[in-house]
């Protein structure tokens, strides 16, 4: 059960994109696998993918696509990763786009393919063709909802969240979808995220805006320190609105970078939210670093041990674990003497041992709690990061246990 998280009632379309879905039985039936996204004329496009040396055929192609043309169709299926199929895999997902480019009279290269499911099966591109069929008849403003039920995998709830924003008095419009649940580590991306918005930007920008964003939100989430295969999260300005932003050092594009930023972290946390088995929704923040790289290190280093993940589930105070973390990080001359850490309000340790004044019924009562704060200070400098995380259940072991069964 996602932790405090509700699926979306509520998407705000966007001027110059349309959505459909269907069920092509890719994998399971009796539900939509299948999901169309259409783009306006000169719609720009950015994009950020897996570093994952082993990327999936999908990834590649869509790299590939999107060097070579401007995108007018996202085509994503669920249920079939299309990775670790060699030559087939990319034979596969080119055979996919060129499906939906006979029907929807573009070039190939104008088709951006993503998959999400099983490593390690051939992909069904036989079925895509009646699918893409009724996708094109039944294409939307309104189906950002559909598509983000339409994505989803191991996810128990939808994902999804829209914005706007005023420039120069005029309103901004940013709705974006995401899935996400298991096999969740940053090293972009660790999941698959749509942002539609009708703000005219510069490809270039809209690149910048994208990557800044996602530093914060989508690159500071972990469930299982497993970087996908497959993931991406894809950008899409159509213009639509009329409203310019074209320098960095504008209000203007402050006020979209903020309303793109709150999209990413809300899409980012909701991932975490519904984390396979979570019952924890952690913030963990290591402050008083001397540089942004040693925080982001220590965090990940907590986020990541097992021992932490297990006594969260267990709402186990036992903070000798998270200083455990803490120390063997890697970070050149840490002064463990400096090092203090708070859970949810209560400072359990003090100068690198415990509290004078905290008490083992403090801390089991902080870690009952749903929603957890760890604060870890370092007592060396001013760098300071967040990342969010979960604990590590009996249900995430059965989920990826019989993932495949």
């Amino acid at each position: 059960m996602a932790v405090g998280l509700k699926p979306p009632t509520e998407l705000l379309p966007i001027k110059g994109i349309r959505l459909a879905t269907a069920e092509a039985g890719i994998r399971h039936h009796g539900r939509p696998d299948v999901t169309l996204i259409e783009m306006v004329h000169g719609t720009r496009a950015a994009a950020v993918f897996t570093r994952n040396a082993f990327c999936a055929a999908p990834v590649i192609v869509a790299r590939e696509h999107l060097a070579a043309s401007a995108p007018r169709f996202l085509l994503i299926n669920a249920g079939n990763a299309n990775a670790g199929m060699g030559e087939n895999g990319l034979r596969d997902a080119r055979a996919s786009c060129r499906l939906l480019s006979e029907r929807a009279a573009c070039i190939p290269e104008a088709v951006l393919p993503f998959s999400t499911g099983v490593i390690g099966e051939p992909l069904p591109v036989q079925r895509f063709g009646p699918a893409i069929d009724r996708l094109l008849i039944d294409l939307r403003g309104d189906g950002w909802l559909d598509a983000a039920r339409a994505i989803m995998t191991t996810d128990t709830v939808a994902k999804g969240v829209s914005r706007q924003c005023t420039i120069d008095n005029r309103t901004v419009s940013i709705t974006g979808i995401a899935k996400g649940s298991g096999m969740i580590h940053p090293d972009m991306a660790t999941m698959l995220a749509f942002i539609g918005t009708d703000v005219d930007m510069a490809a270039g920008l809209l690149q910048r805006a994208l990557q800044q964003a996602i530093k914060a939100s989508f690159n500071s989430i972990t469930v299982d320190g497993d970087t996908s295969t497959n993931d991406a999260c894809v950008l899409l300005a159509t213009g639509s609105s009329e409203v310019h932003v074209d320098d960095v050092e504008s209000a203007a594009y402050r006020a979209f970078y903020q309303a793109l930023s709150e999209v990413c972290q809300q899409l980012a946390q909701a991932i975490i939210r519904d984390g396979e088995g979570a019952t924890k929704f952690v913030t963990l923040d290591v402050v008083e670093g001397r540089d942004e790289a040693e925080v982001r290190q220590i965090a990940f280093a907590v986020a990541h041990s097992p021992l932490v993940k297990t006594a969260l589930f267990a709402s186990d105070p036992n903070w000798g674990r998270i200083l455990a973390a803490v120390g063997r990080a890697g970070v050149d001359d840490l002064d463990v003497g400096c090092v203090w850490l708070e859970i949810n309000g209560v400072r359990i340790v003090s100068a690198g041992g415990r509290d004078a004044e905290y008490t083992e019924a403090q801390g089991a009562a902080a870690m009952t709690e749903a929603e957890i704060a760890i604060r870890i200070g370092l007592g060396r400098g001013s760098a300071e990061t967040r990342i969010w995380t979960t604990d590590l259940s009996h249900e995430y072991v059965r989920i990826n246990a019989e993932y495949r069964s």
